[in-house]
């Protein structure tokens, strides 16, 4: 894996990519040894996602178009087979996410729960799990879901196509997209969670206590039944610290945040002292 940063966290500080907690202007420049080469049917040069996940307060992780707005699915349509039964006035306010017949770049969803569906109006729809995704016209921002249970049959989509509910009162760890860094773990909140390369997965133990832990807040627990949701349980656990508080881990590695991230969606401590990084789902360096 390249690891040159010498300009990593110039280039990501005050970044928002695609955030789901409030809108914020892009900054920041994206580099390519970062870059996550999204799905594309005509393969060529990677370019932004039509489909995404994003966390929404409430809801944890949600499908998102690549403007980071909320998808929804509508209980009139039909999976087997794909049919949207939403047309004429209905898409003024519940706008089809588009596609076209190369396929959808998607990132940080299952690609085989990804495909297209063609419309009355000869258009095609991105569907998810064979469910269309709509956007809703009243959201203007990342992280609202202003549509959701509208009528009793519009509800936010899950990033594996079902109805994204409200999550248990436990949940500690989720994910969501993260602009170049693709798929990355998050608290319950949707911030930025991390590893630190001082730490050990076997066994698991945080090295960053006292002023380190006040910049890289461990991502604590009070017991170890708690929720996940978009990371594999098997992988999940926790190691005690040594002010006897149970702090997550991830295939062995303790997690943390960083005080530097302001807005969920932000990256702004991966590649610091070049130990510290953005952890994917799995527990390795996100964006590798």
């Amino acid at each position: 894996m390249t690891r040159d940063f010498a300009t990593l966290a110039a280039a990501l500080v005050g970044t928002v990519l695609l955030g789901a907690c409030g809108t914020v202007e892009r900054t920041g420049t994206p580099l390519p040894q970062q870059s996550v080469e999204p799905r594309s049917a005509a393969g060529g040069d990677a370019l932004d996602p039509e489909l995404t996940t994003a966390v929404v307060p409430g809801l944890g992780a949600v499908l998102a178009d690549g403007e980071g707005l909320t998808l929804y699915r509508f209980d009139g349509d039909t999976a087997r087979p794909p049919t949207s039964a939403c047309a004429g006035p209905c898409t003024e306010e519940w706008v089809p996410a588009p596609a076209d017949a190369e396929g959808v770049r998607a990132q940080g969803v299952a690609e085989d729960l990804v495909s297209t569906l063609v419309r009355a109006d000869g258009t095609r729809q991105i569907t998810v799990a064979g469910w269309p995704v709509y956007r809703f016209a009243g959201d203007i921002a990342p992280g609202q879901a202003g549509g959701q249970g509208t009528g009793g049959t519009w509800f936010v989509a899950a990033p594996d196509g079902r109805k994204a509910l409200a999550p248990a009162s436990g949940l500690a760890l989720t994910t969501a997209s993260v602009g170049e860094l693709g798929t990355v773990l998050t608290d319950a909140e949707g911030m930025t969670l991390y590893r630190f390369d001082d730490d050990s997965p076997d066994p698991s133990r945080s090295t960053c206590d006292g002023g380190c832990a006040e910049q890289w807040p461990p991502l604590v627990v009070g017991t170890e039944n708690f929720e996940v949701q978009g990371v594999d349980r098997s992988l999940v656990g926790t190691t005690t610290r040594a002010d006897g508080e149970l702090q997550v881990t991830v295939a062995g590695w303790p997690v943390y945040r960083f005080a530097g991230d302001r807005l969920c969606g932000e990256a702004n401590g991966h590649g610091l002292d070049d130990t510290w990084f953005a952890a994917a789902p799995d527990g390795s360096y996100a964006g590798g």
